[in-house]
């Protein structure tokens, strides 16, 4: 009794009206509907080589994605005192993996991500944040999401081996324009049932996906010849043992300014800008829509303790860069287990007990192959999508940066050429149309600019 007050004082249990059993229940169905970040994370990073072509192991990895999601979840617990868990941000890993990596070395990479979450704190503490989201527009920020989707769904796509560069053209179907071998075959089932349960709203319906799709990767693998190569990073192989202590020592591996030397200060900047960018309007958005779902915001929209949860927020991104995880933010899946009945931190802590417990798990994902992870990145990527019905297509002032923004990603293989692309875009346009623009914004064209013509502005000074 006396145990259940002081979760009470702590966490306001019911002055938000919620229990100690509606929050253990809610916790624990965010963590199943969240879990597959163990599996997609490390897929994501792992898949990637940086500028000497080392690769990060995917055990590793995985120990570091759990460990940073378990220490993240229960820090914005117990100072945000919100049901919102934390763990590697999909698309943010995507910058990290295939725009920060083959520029720098890892370590260099992990500490702009480091600097990310430090500017993110900064930002949230000095109320400069409102000025950033002043002069990027609304459907600029919406095109951004759905572009970062249609990019990790490609993503998703080609490491899957489901889409190739082709012969004559620059991508086809498969292999020569067909679907050939066993791992296709695992890609093609595990999506197609990730999509039923999803549209059915089945808790945790991509992790039940991602464990039926790698069991049958293993059935598959051990009854047919398929050879290795065709699996990619990971062969769907039963460990020796289930349990294993985790292997931690990519902890604190990351360079702080490393990169800017090695890929050059413009190209930093411009990788750091998208990193901020893409976290901090990604975690806006999250935290103020499960606000609303948890019913903790105010009738004008304001959300109580914003600057805490938005502080906490940036320390478990920088706290991703140390761990070599990419940076960490609030996940909308939180909202299963708002839907369950969380309404307070105490929630926060069971969704990060499970994630230090899987720390433990760790030999489990060596047995997944991309092709039963990878829908998983097809699944987010749609989500992500459905974005763009909030952008106003009849207003040219929106559509041309819009549609400039989102097919940029994709088509370049870029998330900062997307970005970069579309901000450019929408200043021009707005010029040729007579309308002011706020000088924030006409800096970050600048260093667009100058990330776009880098190599003529090089040239000319004979660098």
């Amino acid at each position: 009794m006396a145990a259940s007050s002081v979760l009470d004082r702590y966490f306001a249990l019911s002055e938000r009206q919620s229990t100690v059993g509606g929050e253990i229940r809610g916790g624990i169905t965010t963590f199943v509907a969240m879990a597959y970040i163990l599996l997609l994370n490390p897929i994501i990073l792992g898949g990637s080589t940086d500028i000497t072509g080392a690769q990060l192991s995917i055990p590793q990895l995985t120990a570091m994605t759990a460990l940073s999601a378990a220490i993240a979840t229960i820090l914005m617990g117990l100072v945000g005192n919100v049901p919102m868990a934390v763990a590697s941000g999909l698309g943010i890993n995507a910058v990290v993996a295939y725009q920060a990596a083959p520029q720098m070395t890892w370590p260099q990479a992990m500490g702009l991500v480091v600097l990310e979450g430090v500017i993110i704190v900064l930002l949230a503490v000095t109320g400069v944040r409102q000025l950033i989201m002043d002069s990027i527009p609304l459907a600029l920020k919406y095109a951004i999401t759905a572009g970062i989707g249609a990019f990790i769904a490609l993503i998703g796509l080609v490491d899957a081996g489901f889409v190739s560069s082709g012969d004559g053209t620059v991508l086809t179907l498969g292999q020569g324009g067909q679907l050939k071998g066993w791992p296709i075959f695992v890609f093609v089932v595990t999506l197609l049932l990730m999509f039923v349960l999803h549209v059915r709203r089945i808790p945790g319906a991509i992790l039940i996906s991602i464990v039926v799709g790698a069991c049958l990767a293993a059935a598959i693998n051990s009854v047919a010849t398929v050879p290795a190569a065709q699996w990619g990073l990971v062969v769907p192989e039963l460990p020796d043992q289930l349990l294993a202590v985790p292997d931690l020592s990519l902890f604190g591996q990351f360079d702080l300014f490393g990169g800017f030397g090695q890929a050059g200060v413009v190209t930093a900047l411009v990788v750091l800008f998208t990193l901020v960018l893409s976290g901090f309007f990604d975690a806006m958005g999250t935290i103020v829509g499960l606000s609303e779902e948890a019913g903790t915001a105010r009738e004008d929209g304001q959300v109580p303790g914003l600057g805490r949860i938005l502080t906490v927020d940036g320390v478990s991104a920088a706290l991703g860069g140390v761990t070599s995880s990419s940076a960490n933010t609030v996940f909308v899946e939180s909202a299963a287990g708002i839907g369950e009945g969380a309404r307070t931190g105490l929630a926060n802590l069971v969704t990060g007990l499970l994630f230090a417990v899987t720390l433990f798990f760790t030999p489990l994902a060596s047995v997944v192959p991309t092709q039963a992870a990878a829908p998983a990145l097809v699944i987010v990527g749609a989500m992500m999508m459905a974005q763009v019905s909030k952008i106003d297509w009849s207003d040219p002032e929106l559509v041309i940066p819009a549609f400039v923004t989102i097919v940029m990603m994709p088509f370049t293989y870029s998330i900062t050429t997307g970005i970069g692309a579309g901000v450019v875009a929408y200043t021009v346009v707005r010029t040729a149309l007579g309308r002011r623009t706020g000088w924030l914004l006409w800096l970050i064209t600048a260093i667009f600019a100058i990330f776009f013509a880098l190599d003529p502005i090089q040239q000319l000074l004979g660098l």
